[in-house]
């Protein structure tokens, strides 16, 4: 990109797509050039790219949207921005556009009002490209942009952090007849949540198995609207396509365990209790056990109705807090498990009541929303005594 007044764009814009593509770039890269940000002038508009190599984001700023011209080209070109300074030089411009000209050497020149930048940049052409996925219908699935947030929101918190499974730090998705399945575990406790999805053949997929992280940064660009997001499956990469937004993320290698062995098929008790109550209980019940060692409650069924939440901390002291439940079937409960594990998992079923099924002091125990049954959390027991 050589000669004067290459582009000018809308700040606004800019601060966004910059906010978005930041997300993927990492500071601890030993490539120096994943360190800076691509930008890629021509006659589509703007399109800004970051990446990790295990996560790639970019962002088209059109020429114009909705009758708003947004980015004035002037002479095409591209360029690598370090992305350190760039967005917090952006944010701090005085006007509403702003112009980037690039002279030789790869020096950029910013100026906007009375304000001008010049950084050094790198070379384009050294920055790797992105993998090119199939973009073809028959590999598309569809699902609306909420919903897609709400099932990793409640799944992914479910993922191992130790890097010695690395297949368990992932969530594994599964797709068989439009119907989408996450799957997550660390082998203490698992999350699974399904829904319909839209494609327009029959598409299916198994084994496809994404890094928490990815998720986690992929929930943080998803809109709160049913806007229908794309997504699009290969051997190593997923592809989600948003508005103006591309997601590109690595799939992690191997097989995902088969965790349907550990879900039981029946149970001696089923109790429901409203959702709300039982988290706020076993929030009191943990005050007392905060290092992670003694983060264990107790949960005894004392009379029909009437379980007990209890804490022991020996060098704290002890809580116990009664709780009445709506029904009960079966044997009276007596369990303990791991207070942080139940919160987790109460906080990712959004229904007002849950029923939580168990089938013994030392067997997993299963929580699910009353409505459906799109949403299985599944915690293993601590042996207390």
């Amino acid at each position: 990109m050589e000669g004067n007044h290459a582009f000018f764009v809308h700040k606004n814009q800019l601060v966004n797509a910059l906010q978005h593509v930041q997300k993927a770039v990492s500071s601890k890269t030993t490539i120096p050039i994943l360190t800076g940000i691509k930008f890629d002038i021509g006659t589509k508009g703007l399109i800004i790219t970051g990446s990790d190599s295990d996560i790639s984001i970019q962002v088209l700023i059109p020429l114009v949207e909705n009758g708003e011209e947004w980015v004035q080209l002037i002479i095409p070109g591209k360029i690598v921005v370090p992305a350190k300074y760039i967005l917090e030089i952006v944010k701090k411009l005085p006007g509403e556009m702003i112009e980037f000209e690039v002279i030789d050497h790869f020096t950029i020149i910013i100026k906007s009002g009375s304000s001008e930048f010049r950084l050094n940049g790198f070379d384009a052409d050294e920055y790797p490209n992105l993998p090119q996925i199939i973009d073809e219908e028959e590999h598309v699935f569809t699902i609306p942009s909420d919903l897609l947030k709400m099932m990793i929101r409640q799944t992914q918190f479910a993922v191992s952090t130790i890097e010695s499974r690395p297949i368990l730090t992932g969530v594994l998705w599964n797709l068989e007849n439009q119907v989408l399945k996450f799957t997550a575990t660390d082998s203490h406790r698992l999350a699974v949540r399904e829904a319909t999805v839209e494609s327009l053949t029959n598409l299916s997929f198994q084994n496809v198995v994404i890094p928490g992280r990815s998720l986690s940064e992929l929930s943080k660009i998803l809109d709160d609207t049913q806007t229908p997001v794309e997504i699009i499956v290969n051997e190593n990469q997923i592809l989600i396509k948003m508005n103006h937004v591309l997601f590109l993320s690595r799939l992690l290698d191997g097989t995902y365990p088969d965790t349907s062995r550990i879900i039981p098929d029946k149970y001696k008790t089923k109790i429901i209790i409203q959702t709300k109550k039982l988290l706020e209980s076993i929030e009191r019940a943990s005050l007392l056990a905060r290092d992670g060692k003694n983060n264990i409650v107790k949960f005894t069924n004392i009379e029909n109705l009437l379980i007990e939440v209890s804490s022991n901390s020996p060098e704290v002291g002890n809580v116990t807090d009664q709780l009445q439940i709506k029904n009960i079937e079966g044997e009276p409960v007596k369990i303990s498990f791991n207070a942080k594990y139940m919160l987790d998992a109460l906080r990712a079923i959004d229904s007002e009541e849950v029923q939580i099924e168990f089938t013994g002091a030392l067997s997993p125990f299963v929580i699910k929303p009353i409505e459906h049954h799109r949403i299985l959390q599944l915690i293993l027991p601590v042996r207390t005594y």
